[in-house]
């Protein structure tokens, strides 16, 4: 398996529940604590509600040099303007995100299931979203229509990672695509979604992915999101020590 410096492993969201304290001893807040043993951490609460630029600077100076952060672009976004004329959005939403300075490393694009591609709309956002940031971007779509090799290639062509979720909402999903140079595995816990723990054998599974791209120099990400129940902080720990 390739080092840590090539693949970043983390969760959504950074607490701490009380049966996994021992795993961060120490002092400081959940974030400085959870970044001694991580070198990566999602940001969920960005897609619920913006946060103050002086709070992303907060969270940069909380962790090391070499910690990076992803960053879920607001539902106002993807959700209410399903991407369409949302330019200010976006300015806003950078403007705040960049607090993070070079500790941003990806920016995350969850769209709702129901939201089709459309090739126009896609490329004007995307071109909105890469003009004003030297973020990565990874897009998670849950409409089968964003499975097609056009829209794989309107992706790859832009430089943008289309996220591999498990479980799967359609067929394909569960394979990266897009960009070559950046890969964005979600894993949000099978059967039941952000409950089911993942067992040694899936974490075998996802290690083997995990290097393969790695080894072929994409920027690998891997964040576990079946947090509900704690599952993601015990995976994640698990699949580190693997490393």
């Amino acid at each position: 398996m390739p080092p840590m410096t090539t693949c970043r492993i983390g969760i959504a969201g950074w607490a701490i529940r009380s049966e996994h304290r021992d795993n961060f001893p120490g002092p400081g807040t959940h974030l400085e604590r959870y970044a001694r043993h991580f070198n990566a951490v999602e940001i969920n609460s960005s897609f619920y509600r913006p946060h103050q630029r002086a709070t992303y600077e907060r969270w940069r100076e909380s962790v090391r040099d070499g910690f990076r952060f992803a960053v879920k672009t607001p539902r106002s976004i993807t959700h209410a303007a399903r991407l369409h004329e949302a330019d200010k959005l976006v300015e806003d939403f950078l403007e705040q995100a960049h607090g993070l300075k070079e500790k941003l490393g990806v920016l995350l694009v969850q769209l709702p299931p129901r939201l089709a591609f459309s090739a126009e709309t896609a490329a004007r956002f995307f071109d909105c979203l890469q003009t004003q940031t030297d973020a990565h971007v990874a897009c998670e779509p849950r409409h089968a229509s964003w499975f097609t090799e056009e829209a794989g290639d309107l992706l790859a062509q832009r430089g943008i990672a289309r996220v591999a979720a498990d479980p799967a909402p359609c067929p394909g999903a569960d394979e990266p695509g897009g960009s070559e140079k950046l890969v964005y595995y979600r894993l949000h816990g099978a059967p039941r979604m952000y409950w089911s723990p993942y067992s040694e054998a899936d974490l075998t599974r996802i290690e083997a992915h995990l290097g393969r791209h790695a080894e072929n120099g994409a920027n690998t990400w891997c964040i576990f999101d079946n947090t509900a129940a704690g599952a993601a902080t015990t995976n994640a720990l698990a699949l580190t020590k693997r490393l």
